[in-house]
């Protein structure tokens, strides 16, 4: 009997044993068919964004926004943070009763939180394989981009949504696991997209890939200027290579507009508000005899010439959540134009651009024009934007299209009383801690909500304050980028930008440290700390740089040389140059 129940307490335990077994190998299996650990009734994206080291495998799946809530972390309060962030929607008013951007800041977002992309025909792209890249970097090849394999573009392609994306434009070791970038990171990361490069070599050559390789060995190997009487050497990366890459843009580079397209979406620039930008460079663009061509086949850049603001105006469903039939309306205009024209396939649309100011642009254009230059108003890393390719756009306010330089300047550095100054609706979280710190705490901060015009004699507006104070604070609201950092400009104010993922505008050309003061959001309650130590002299120097540099930021009724217009197209022209494949 004894042994009889030694038996069976063998065999339980072996029971026991086989039972833990299987459990086991059930939760391995799990686990790894889902990564994150944990099953949910949730869907989950199947993979997640990655700052710098983007993936060239796109997975055609279906994605599902997660929202979820960030606080603390040194910024305190609480803010919305989609996974695959949208940008935000901009408040449509035009009520002149406030002064500040009351009128030019994001709406709130959070309407967006249960909005799904749902299964994207933009994610279908074909595997392909003959696609030529030239990389002629030196570097290390340790830090370079290996074993890249980019699918090549069919000879009768029909849809643009089976393109596939572009290679990164940085290196691999690039990573950053913060989602803070520092204007020191960005500058590292612009080097890096330079030295590891790859540039898509044509499907057939015509004579303009001789002008850009010629232009590319003139940029990279002139003399150097020691003086110019236009140009300030401090404020430039490399005043030589943008005073030469500019001559060669005025000699050689023609551009063609595509004619397609219905108003008012395409063709329909907006000229007044914070999108301007867009508009007044399409309006430009379009009437400059200079750089148009009429014959597409001796055009070094082809223009698509559509308003992100009017796509949103006209197309976007209010409180729909979904902004999926902006992006179908994009990708019907881009397959009119590969089926009808052969340009589009000749390089993979890199030779292509487009200038958007919307906060919506990013991610609208991010994979339907992937391999396009994309000048954007909201430079986000964490949206896609690519060192070395795209171009930072400066978002301009223009209240009066007739006169876009009324109120230019401010008071001489001697008469700016005010250490600091800020006026804003509460957009994001660090807005809200921006106030919360210095609102009424500090004479010397004059840190303020939206503000209304002045009820009684003697009350400052927020152009006077910005006319008359040593700092202005561009603090990001939703979105990494504000108007305020060219307005600051605009009235001569030492511009200080607290927005860790911002890639300031013409990033490539302008040497932003030199006339601009960056302070990390997780610094913002050491802000006046922080300004009170740059002693009188160097001050001095900045707000002379700032007014040097004001040439670059403004709009004139007929673009003159270095103006806005011809340095939003300069930044392209050389993005574009850099770019071109170093073999025929």
């Amino acid at each position: 009997m004894s042994q009889d129940h030694h038996l069976a307490q063998i065999g339980a335990r072996r029971c026991i044993s086989v039972l833990a077994l299987v459990f086991a190998i059930v939760l391995m299996i799990q686990y790894s068919e889902f990564p994150y650990g944990a099953i949910s009734s949730v869907e989950t994206p199947v993979s997640t964004f990655s700052m710098v080291n983007n993936s060239t495998n796109i997975t055609n799946s279906k994605t599902l926004l997660n929202v979820t809530s960030r606080s603390g972390g040194g910024g305190g309060g609480m803010e919305l943070v989609p996974k695959d962030k949208l940008v935000s929607e901009r408040n449509n008013e035009t009520d002149t009763s406030f002064e500040g951007d009351d009128v030019i800041d994001p709406e709130d977002e959070s309407h967006f939180k249960n909005f799904t992309l749902g299964d994207d025909p933009l994610l279908n792209f074909r595997d392909n394989s003959s696609l030529s890249l030239d990389n002629s970097s030196t570097s290390n090849s340790s830090s370079m981009v290996k074993d890249a394999e980019i699918p090549s573009l069919p000879d009768n392609q029909s849809s643009i949504a089976n393109f596939p994306p572009p290679p990164p434009p940085m290196n691999k070791g690039s990573a950053r696991k913060s989602s803070a970038v520092s204007i020191a990171d960005m500058n590292n990361l612009l080097l890096e997209s330079r030295a590891s490069s790859f540039s898509m070599k044509p499907h057939w050559s015509l004579k303009v890939d001789s002008d850009l390789r010629m232009a590319k060995t003139e940029i990279l190997n002139t003399s150097i200027v020691q003086s110019d009487y236009e140009l300030y050497a401090p404020l430039y990366r490399n005043m030589s290579m943008f005073r030469r890459s500019y001559e060669l843009m005025e000699s050689i580079l023609k551009v063609y507009v595509y004619k397609e397209g219905e108003r008012p979406i395409f063709h329909t620039p907006v000229l007044k508000g914070i999108y301007a930008s867009e508009g007044w460079f399409m309006k430009q663009l379009k009437s400059s005899k200079h750089y148009i061509t009429k014959n597409p086949r001796k055009a070094h850049l082809f223009y698509l010439p559509f308003s992100s603001r009017m796509l949103e105006e006209t197309l976007y469903v209010p409180n729909s959540h979904s902004r999926d039939n902006l992006v179908q309306h994009l990708k019907n205009y881009l397959d009119t134009l590969v089926n009808k024209y052969d340009f589009w396939n000749r390089t993979g649309g890199a030779d292509h651009f487009l200038v958007a100011c919307h906060d919506w642009a990013p991610a609208e254009t991010r994979k339907l024009m992937a391999y396009c230059i994309r000048a954007l108003c909201n430079s986000d890393i964490k949206e896609g934007f690519k060192f070395g390719k795209d171009v930072s756009l400066p978002e301009t306010y223009i209240r009066s299209p007739q006169n876009p330089l009324k109120d230019l300047g401010g008071k001489p550095a001697s008469q700016r009383k005010t250490l600091a100054f800020f006026a804003g609706n509460m957009h994001g979280y660090l807005r809200y801690e921006l106030l919360k710190q210095w609102e009424n705490k500090d004479p010397d901060m004059k840190i303020f909500g939206k503000m209304r015009k002045p009820t009684t004699k003697g009350q400052m507006n927020y152009v006077q304050y910005m006319k008359s104070s040593k700092y202005c604070i561009c603090a990001k609201g939703y979105e990494v980028n504000s108007p305020r950092v060219v307005e600051a400009i605009f009235y001569e104010c030492v511009p200080v930008i607290i927005s860790d993922r911002f890639v300031p505008p013409f990033f490539e050309i302008l040497n932003w440290e030199s006339f601009a003061v960056f302070v990390p959001e997780k610094e913002m309650p050491n802000l006046k700390k922080i300004l009170s130590s740059i002693s009188d002299e160097k001050y001095l120097e900045m707000q002379r740089r700032v007014k040097k540099v004001q040439q670059h930021f403004l709009w004139h009724s007929r673009p003159v040389k270095y103006d806005i217009f011809h340095m939003i197209l300069h930044s392209i022209w050389y993005n574009r140059v850099l770019l071109t494949s170093n073999v025929d």
